[in-house]
């Protein structure tokens, strides 16, 4: 339905990675190749995902991941993400580059929400959009590292996509085909960015907005800049796009409270290792205790459950609430969270489990649990 319902621009922005897109292939498929080990007559009838992400209470470890231009996936598309997460009791992370403005989010909800940074060289656009931040009631920076130069993707030049797209023969021809998305964007006013259109100097229209991101991306970015920022925002922070365990090491050295494990859902570096695959190794790295969480791939219950088998504290979901949220709206985020959660529960009864919290790499089947059996010693 997301597909039928949305403008292949915006489709295609979502739906596939960067060059061959074998690391966006290769972010679901390696969740493939983990086992899970099922057990038998074990008492599973106190079940509960209820768990903690960041010090806050959630009810189960999944937050929506930020992903730009949501509100061109459905009209005021953040909003409508934002309140199926605060329903679901789960953290909803708003985009830099998001159509709805902190602001606009803040008002609809009335509920806490995390949000993303990109590393832009602007100083006055970054200091004056951490302080709506703060003023808005954000509790957590999520601070992206992997875009300091935006990777190929071949489908967005194919698309020559923009937002809100331009009026060229194809896509109105294209629109003309999704009556329900556009009326949606008819009944809204909320078609730019919101984040960043009438705040930083200089940029006023679409036009400004696309001569000004061109620039911005800071291709300088060190990890001193990464500490300015940090101590900059003064509150908690997650590190987004570490994919290398000595990235993950040094990351630690900065402060931040917790590392995100991305390789942006494949869209930038093609070619990388899935999230999943370095993850057992960047959780070496960093010891037990530190807080880890993982996306790229995850788009069942299932694959968050062996994220968490393998070392993620809890896991960020993209395109599976986007997909969602494009077919119908908010209703359609609460019933991507509702699948997740079910399938979470299932598979976690399955494996003999009634606690989130003693979900660990027991419950996967290795090769050296196949190699004791083997050898008779289970």
């Amino acid at each position: 339905m997301h597909r039928r319902r949305v403008p292949r621009m915006f489709y295609d922005y979502v739906d596939v990675g960067s060059w061959s897109g074998s690391t966006y292939r290769a972010n679901r498929d390696d969740f493939d190749r983990i086992l899970l080990r099922q057990r038998v007559a074990r008492d599973i009838e106190r079940r509960s995902l209820a768990s903690r992400m960041m010090g806050e209470d959630v009810s189960m470890p999944v937050a929506l991941a930020p992903v730009g231009l949501l509100g061109m996936q459905h009209a005021d598309g953040e909003i409508q993400a934002a309140r199926a997460a605060r329903d679901a009791g789960v953290p909803f992370t708003l985009s830099t580059m998001s159509i709805c403005s902190i602001e606009d989010v803040a008002a609809a909800t009335r509920a806490p929400f995390w949000f993303q940074l990109y590393t832009l060289r602007d100083e006055e656009f970054l200091d004056n959009v951490l302080d709506r931040a703060r003023r808005a009631g954000v509790e957590m920076l999520v601070l992206t590292l992997d875009l300091q130069i935006q990777g190929q993707r071949h489908a967005d030049l194919r698309n020559a996509m923009t937002a809100p797209p331009r009026l060229t023969v194809a896509n109105l021809i294209d629109m003309a085909r999704r009556p329900h998305w556009c009326a949606g964007m008819a009944r809204t006013k909320r078609r730019g960015f919101g984040n960043i259109i009438g705040h930083a100097r200089g940029v006023t229209n679409m036009g400004d907005l696309m001569e000004w991101t061109s620039r911005q991306f800071d291709q300088r970015l060190d990890w001193a800049r990464v500490e300015q920022i940090i101590a900059k925002w003064g509150g908690k922070v997650i590190l987004k796009g570490i994919n290398d365990p000595e990235d993950a090491q040094r990351a630690v050295q900065t402060g931040a409270d917790a590392i995100l494990v991305s390789n942006h859902g494949g869209r930038q570096l093609d070619g990388a290792p899935s999230t999943i695959r370095m993850l057992p190794a960047i959780r070496r790295a960093v010891g037990p205790e530190y807080p880890l969480y993982l996306d790229g791939g995850v788009q069942s219950g299932q694959a968050a459950l062996k994220a968490i088998a393998s070392g993620a504290d809890g896991v960020f979901i993209g395109r599976a609430f986007t997909y969602g949220l494009g077919a119908m709206g908010q209703a359609g985020v609460t019933r991507a969270i509702e699948i997740i959660r079910r399938e979470m529960d299932i598979t976690m009864a399955l494996c003999g489990v009634n606690d989130i919290a003693d979900f660990g790499p027991h419950c996967l089947w290795s090769p050296e649990l196949e190699q004791t059996f083997r050898e008779g010693r289970g």
